[in-house]
């Protein structure tokens, strides 16, 4: 592909399986004058592998800002840079926002390279709902923070994903437990793409206690998937049909549907054409 100077491209990276870096992914890799990596050592293992010699440059959560005026001055000369993360796709719970952001705000080109993502590949294998979701980031690592963090999170009704290490994994699920309803479903992925890749679903209670039935279940890098709660009694017996004939008064078939569904509880896309069955009547 043509690499464009004074462009800066973010691009993603395999999150396990080396096998899942894309074929564009490489050719800008190949392009760029320079690669920012949050952490050189290991990017540049990676670039051996396909057999790349690229300039390196830290850019982590700890010189960001710092490393803004110069990464500016790079592209406006007419150099190229690719953002890369240790793994997955950059900006999400990885570093790079600032940098993304400072160069909206001067009109400096910024390009996506799409490709491996934990959340996304997490939930295409949940089997919970994701017509709707919200992804939390990582958790805090207090019990209590974590706590708050789960009893604001988990009275959506949409499903909520988070990110969780092993060193606070087996807390994390033991806190969950405390604070959602006890059929609430959860699943967790560890080791995604990798070769002990697992997948476990069951009630928080259940989660915890897979994860403590064998050590090697608490290794490696996890993402946390809870079904969206359960619609109270006043949303479910509120009939879909009179609220959206009320909320198309005023709104679009589009805002009304949306709307209907977070208060009812009831599935967007049904909401949605139930919505249009109404206004072609």
């Amino acid at each position: 592909m043509q690499i464009e100077p004074g462009t800066l491209y973010v691009v993603a990276t395999p999150i396990g399986n080396l096998g899942d870096i894309t074929q564009r992914a490489l050719d800008v890799l190949a392009g760029v004058d320079r690669v920012c990596a949050e952490d050189t050592r290991t990017s540049k293992r990676l670039l051996t592998h396909f057999g790349l010699q690229k300039r390196l440059v830290a850019l982590h959560d700890h010189n960001e800002r710092d490393k803004l005026d110069q990464l500016t001055e790079w592209l406006q000369s007419g150099e190229s840079l690719a953002l890369i993360s240790d793994a997955g796709t950059p900006l999400i719970s990885d570093p790079g926002y600032h940098l993304v952001q400072h160069l909206r705000e001067l009109s400096i080109p910024v390009v996506p390279i799409p490709g491996a993502c934990a959340i996304i590949a997490a939930l295409s294998v949940a089997g919970l709902p994701t017509d709707r979701f919200v992804f939390e980031g990582f958790l805090p690592a207090k019990s209590a923070a974590r706590k708050q963090a789960f009893q604001k999170a988990t009275q959506q009704t949409c499903t909520q994903v988070y990110y969780e290490s092993s060193h606070r994994i087996v807390a994390s699920l033991r806190d969950l437990s405390e604070v959602i309803e006890a059929d609430r479903r959860v699943v967790l992925s560890r080791e995604l793409t990798k070769m002990f890749e697992q997948s476990f679903s069951g009630t928080a209670s259940e989660v915890l206690k897979w994860l403590e039935s064998e050590p090697n279940h608490q290794k490696g890098e996890f993402v946390v998937m809870v079904q969206g709660a359960f619609p109270t009694e006043a949303s479910q017996g509120m009939a879909l049909e009179p609220l959206l004939k009320l909320l198309m008064a005023e709104l679009s078939v589009k805002q009304s549907a949306s709307l209907a569904a977070k208060i009812t509880g009831e599935n967007k896309n049904h909401c949605y054409k139930a919505a249009m069955a109404l206004r072609d009547l």
